[in-house]
């Protein structure tokens, strides 16, 4: 599978999906660590890619985003921005409404 392959399942298998320096746990950049408190503070359930364990990966991602730094959120399979695109739109309380709606309702019993 090459590597735009691969960064289309990873979309199509995360509803939420940050590409950052690092981990959540131990982030490698200033960026990626407020992109995580942003994500964290709003409750999104989501998944990551460390960019640093897959140069190719990285090269490739900022092709097909056409968006040349990191980190970059996804929601539902579209770029919603770097970490400060992610400020500006959870102090509007626009990123809340965007996260909501990638993530499924819990089943109720």
């Amino acid at each position: 599978m090459d590597v735009i392959d691969r960064i289309k399942q990873q979309l199509a298998e995360h509803p939420v999906i940050l590409y950052m320096k690092g981990s959540p746990e131990f982030p490698q950049c200033g960026f990626s660590g407020r992109a995580v408190q942003i994500l964290e503070h709003c409750g999104a359930s989501y998944a990551y890619v460390n960019i640093f364990e897959d140069p190719e990966l990285r090269e490739n991602l900022k092709l097909y985003s056409n968006w040349p730094t990191f980190p970059q959120l996804y929601v539902n399979g579209e770029l919603v921005g770097g970490s400060d695109i992610m400020m500006d739109l959870f102090q509007k309380g626009e990123l809340q409404k965007i996260l909501a709606e990638a993530s499924p309702p819990p089943v109720s019993q």
